[in-house]
This record gives C-alpha cells, structure tokens and sequence, in this order.
C-alpha cells in the first residue's frame, strides 16, 4: 500500500525565460532556464491506530543528464537542487489527490532522469500517543535516489511537474504482534519512493458503493490498487464518502482492484490511463 507526500513529491508552476552570460573576449554565451516544481504526496497506511506517519525532508535535486559523459549519482556538478530547507511532513494526511508543494527551482533547459531526496529523520505515533523514532539508512548522508522514467524534459517557458510518491505501508514497517496497538514493538523505516512525470502522466478517481438498506452508501477504507500485470504500482484507500484519487500514473493498461473487510474483493481489467487525463472508474462492494 501507498500514501499520498497528494504531499512525494500534481504540481503546477509558472515558468519562464532565464538568461544568464558570462564574457568570453568579445563573445558573450547565453544559457536558457526554466522551471521544475515538485510535489509529495502519499498513500494510505493500512494500519488504524496510526496517528501519524513522519519523515523530515532537508533536500530535494536532480540530475541533469549527459549524453556527451558518463554520470555519477553522487557527481555533484550534474545536479539542481529543487528545495533545500526542513519539512516535516505527516505522509497521513496526502491521501486521494492531495499533496503538498515542496519546492521549485529554475533549471537550466534538458533531460532530468534522477531525483534524490535527504530525509533527516522519521518517525510514528500511535492513536495513543507513543512515539517510535526511526533511523534513516542511507538517506541523510547520500539522498535516496529514485529513478524518473520518462525523465523530465525542462524547455524555454515551460513548465515541468514532478510528484514524489512515498509508499508508507512499504517504508514504514511494523514489528511485534499487529493484532492490538500495544503489540506494536517499533517499525522497520526504508523509504520506498516513486517518481512521476506529472507533465505526461494520467489520474485515476472514482467511488465505492455498497447497499445499505437497498440503498447506495459510499465506503471507507476500500484499499484501492493499482496493477500493470503481475507488478503492484501504487495503492490508495477511500474517505470517508468512498471517493479515490489516484495521481502519477503512465499511460498504459491497468488492473484495479478494490479491498475491504468483510467485501469480496472487485476487480476491473485493461483500465486505460491515458496521458494528462483523468479516468474514472467506480466499485460497487457486495458484502460476504
């Protein structure tokens, strides 16, 4: 499962022309920006005595491709930083289309194919109040890096969006007996994070019905899935009137499958997503 940091990393930016010169004898050489704005968001965590769900990002760049030279990912020269600060972000609270703007930069114009994100710390609290703080492997000191396919094309006065989707029932792993809060011994934490191209990538929203009394009721906490074949993509869960968003999907055919207790599973097959579009599909739930 997956929660929507809709935080990361669909983002909307102005951008325009930028020209920076510098001298050479009598020549002068231009070099033409424009901007790359990037948001979080997050899917649900599965869990109910979940309150929060927190990591502390410091830094957010990226990496420009060359084709002329082999690249590095810890070749700093090749990379734009896109935010530099410290959030704090609750990934509980990007669910279905919300998300949350961390930053935008104006880059020089090319090919953007590598995202890293320095998170400083995570943790989870309990709806009781107990508080698990959480190591980050790997994430402070070097960045986490997530991989942008298709990367992201900057041009002249344009704009380019990027979404990061953290996956917090992937990254934040619970240990002990999961029966009860008071099970709960400490979490694993080894962010799982995708990356999308918003400029070309579709939407999936809909909503979930069940019969209540012959009449039709939107239902909460529906795990909704998303499937390319045999590979899980992302995952979301319903509100509280049975509505779902989905963002940062390439164009393709999808499996969706919608999950809850107590409901036998409902799948529709060969969804298409299609690119800067929204497709909608909606479940009805029969219960077992």
């Amino acid at each position: 499962m997956k929660t929507y940091y809709y935080a990361i990393f669909a983002l909307l930016s102005g951008i325009f022309l930028f020209i920076g010169c510098s001298e050479y004898g009598n020549e002068l050489q231009y070099v033409k920006y424009g901007k790359i704005s990037v948001k979080l968001t997050d899917a649900p965590f599965p869990y109910d005595f979940i309150d929060e769900a927190n990591v502390t990002i410091y830094k957010i760049d990226t990496r420009i491709k060359n084709l002329d030279e082999p690249q590095g990912d810890q070749d700093d020269s090749n990379f734009e930083v896109l935010y530099e600060g410290e959030q704090k972000v609750n990934l509980l609270t990007l669910t279905n289309g919300v998300t949350m703007a961390m930053g935008e930069a104006e880059v020089p114009v090319g090919s953007y194919d590598l995202v890293r994100i320095y998170i400083k710390e995570g943790s989870v609290v309990l709806k009781d109040g107990t508080t698990f703080d959480l190591k980050v492997p790997g994430g402070e000191q070097t960045g986490i890096k997530v991989f942008v396919n298709p990367a992201i094309e900057v041009f002249s006065s344009l704009s380019s969006d990027l979404l990061l989707d953290i996956d917090v029932s992937k990254s934040f792993i619970a240990q002990g007996n999961l029966a009860s809060m008071s099970g709960i011994t400490g979490f694993n934490f080894n962010p799982v994070i995708r990356a999308s191209n918003m400029s070309i990538a579709g939407s999936l929203a809909g909503r979930v019905t069940t019969l209540v009394e012959n009449v039709e009721t939107g239902l909460e906490g529906v795990q909704i899935s998303v499937w390319d074949g045999e590979e899980y993509i992302t995952s979301t869960s319903t509100d509280e009137s049975g509505n779902y968003m989905i963002l940062g999907l390439d164009e393709g055919n999808y499996t969706i499958l919608a999950e809850a207790m107590e409901y036998a599973a409902n799948t529709k097959e060969d969804v298409v997503i299609l690119a800067a579009n929204k497709t909608t599909i909606d479940f009805e739930m029969i219960a077992e």
